[in-house]
């Protein structure tokens, strides 16, 4: 589920877990944002601006593009940003595309 335990806020050390366990991380914070404050390890940057179309790529395309795997509708999924808010957009994006 994009929630864990219905709670669509995770602490640092859920996130940890989480990543443990093959979640993908999706960063949606601007690629400026992603070199002034650096990378989260092992996420994967998807501007908010792109994460609609990005969730509708063809999955071969999704790959070039951002060098990752592209997640099923089932697949477990975490979303972060700077402060929450675009996180939270992000969150609605991928389940008004029928990610559960």
């Amino acid at each position: 589920s994009l929630c864990a335990a219905g709670d669509p806020n995770l602490s640092y050390q859920e996130l940890k877990d989480l990543k443990k366990a093959n979640v993908l991380h999706i960063d949606v914070r601007e690629r400026w944002e992603i070199d002034r404050f650096g990378k989260i390890p092992e996420s994967v940057n998807i501007p908010l601006g792109e994460l609609m179309e990005a969730l509708q790529m063809d999955p071969t395309e999704f790959k070039e593009q951002y060098n990752q795997k592209m997640p099923s509708k089932s697949d477990p999924v975490v979303f972060s940003c700077l402060a929450g808010t675009r996180s939270k957009q992000a969150l609605g994006f991928a389940m008004s595309l029928g990610f559960s």
